[in-house]
């Protein structure tokens, strides 16, 4: 009998000295069925998605559908939920969270650029941000305020909806509105203004699908934004902290 045991890591991560293994590549067939059979736990929601190896000996890098990437002993006896670092003489790196990057990067790249509310800059476009926005959000509402600074600045910002209350909520209805309305830039900007503005519906609004995507990206709150390198960036930030964080100056 296989005894699963959790190790949550809330305080602290596991650190290593260098690449001691090849990362990134799928586990043996062996391994991989091993893994799913003794990891797989439909009573806690949590199915197995893929199977890799760690730059850990022995030590599998398990990715959950809709979950967390937890590592864990090819026997799957042993799994540890938290972030994996490595040490450099540059310091600490953190690889899950590089991991969730690219991940960021594949499933934003499956959403078309119609069903995003954009501003782009007039001139030449230096970067892009991709921003899981609420209208009845404050900091939302100041981002929002930044955005012709960004744009002369050559920041596209790229809106998508992320109702925080959910389907059915107020805000949920008032994200519907502006995406379903004949000009979306100049709606959500009167939503976020708090101007009343009349109620729009469409069946093939994706208010539900981008509130959804928002969850799997790790987003909690808005605003959320996510820079053209995948990384997550949560809450505010005014225009002259984000060109440093995008690193434009």
């Amino acid at each position: 009998m296989i005894y699963r045991i959790f190790r949550p890591l809330s305080a602290f991560a596991l650190l290593l000295s260098g690449a001691l293994a090849v990362a990134g590549e799928p586990a043996d067939k062996a391994t991989d069925a091993r893994l799913r059979q003794a990891l797989d736990s439909p009573s806690m929601g949590l199915k197995v998605d893929t199977v890799e190896k760690s730059v850990l000996p022995g030590i599998y890098e398990v990715q959950f559908s809709s979950g967390p990437v937890v590592y864990a002993t090819a026997e799957g006896d042993y799994m540890i939920l938290g972030d994996l670092f490595s040490v450099g003489e540059s310091g600490y790196v953190n690889l899950t969270e590089k991991r969730r990057d690219g991940e960021r990067l594949e499933k934003l790249a499956t959403v078309d650029e119609k069903d995003m509310i954009i501003f782009s800059p007039e001139g030449e476009t230096r970067a892009r941000i991709t921003v899981f926005t609420d209208v009845s959000c404050f900091y939302c509402q100041k981002l929002h305020k930044e955005v012709p600074e960004l744009n002369k600045r050559g920041v596209e910002v790229r809106y998508l909806a992320y109702p925080r209350s959910g389907q059915g909520s107020a805000g949920f209805n008032q994200l519907v509105t502006a995406w379903c309305s004949e000009n979306r830039q100049e709606a959500l900007t009167r939503l976020k203004n708090k101007e009343a503005v009349p109620d729009k519906t469409c069946a093939d609004n994706p208010v539900q699908a981008q509130y959804e995507l928002g969850q799997q990206l790790g987003v909690r709150g808005t605003p959320a934004l996510v820079t053209e390198q995948g990384t997550l960036v949560p809450g505010y930030q005014s225009a002259d902290q984000l060109m440093v964080t995008l690193g434009l100056e």
